[in-house]
């Protein structure tokens, strides 16, 4: 109890604090930004007579899924927002508990800010995770369902979104077998549905990084937003 109390103070201070030190750093251009992991094609373009490469980078299909409201939604739904995502389900004995706690800690975190970021969870053991079943899992957990889908369907189109989509078997570690998406992983996607980080979702020093990395990703669509208004 002591420990959960501690990560919490420490993610409520660490939000603000990074944000301040990622605008300074900024104001002085010294930020990395998160980087993109795939491209689908790098198209050759011509501009005044120069030609230069344009990277058309992967992002995540749109879909329709059950969450457990048994609604059909979708990222869709999230216009605008990014994305923390992992894969999961509710009879996991292992690894999945401590990972929905550690994405509930981000929530939390967020709370104040929850224009920002939204939550994701595809259950990868769809035949037993009805709708109902995720809705009393998240109860459980004390998550806010407003801003956190929790995800079931067919089990094909499931695993061919953690596979071909957020590309789920790179990021897991070597040997594990991806015919099972059982990765301790946390994902992150921007606003145009970009993988742009994965984070070892049982480590809690692991959050803060999280936390600085979807600032970063807010005000580049921030930056982009400006650009768009003076082009008018």
């Amino acid at each position: 109890m002591r420990k959960r109390k501690f990560v919490a103070v420490m993610l409520a201070v660490v939000l603000p604090l990074a944000s301040y030190l990622i605008v300074n750093s900024l104001s002085k251009g010294a930020v990395a930004m998160p980087k993109r992991y795939f491209y689908d094609t790098v198209l050759t373009v011509t501009t005044n007579g120069r030609e230069a490469n344009d990277t058309q980078w992967h992002s995540v299909k749109p879909f329709k899924l059950t969450n457990q409201f048994g609604k059909k939604v979708g990222l869709d739904d999230f216009p605008g927002k990014i994305i923390i995502a992992d894969f999961f389900f509710t009879s996991c004995p292992s690894i999945c508990p401590t990972m929905t706690r550690n994405m509930k800690r981000l929530q939390d975190a967020f709370r104040k800010t929850d224009t920002i970021v939204r939550f994701v969870s595809f259950s990868i053991d769809p035949v037993r995770d009805s709708a109902p079943r995720l809705k009393a899992y998240g109860d459980r957990q004390g998550i806010d369902h407003d801003t956190w889908f929790m995800l079931t369907g067919e089990k094909k189109e499931i695993y061919d979104i953690a596979l071909n989509e957020f590309k789920a078997s790179v990021a897991q570690e070597e040997g594990v077998d991806t015919g099972f998406i059982h990765t301790e992983k946390l994902f992150l996607l921007d606003k145009d549905r970009v993988v742009r980080g994965w984070y070892n979702g049982l480590d809690s020093n692991n959050l803060d990084q999280v936390i600085k990395d979807v600032v970063l990703l807010n005000m580049e669509r921030d930056k982009k937003k400006k650009r768009n208004l003076f082009r008018k």
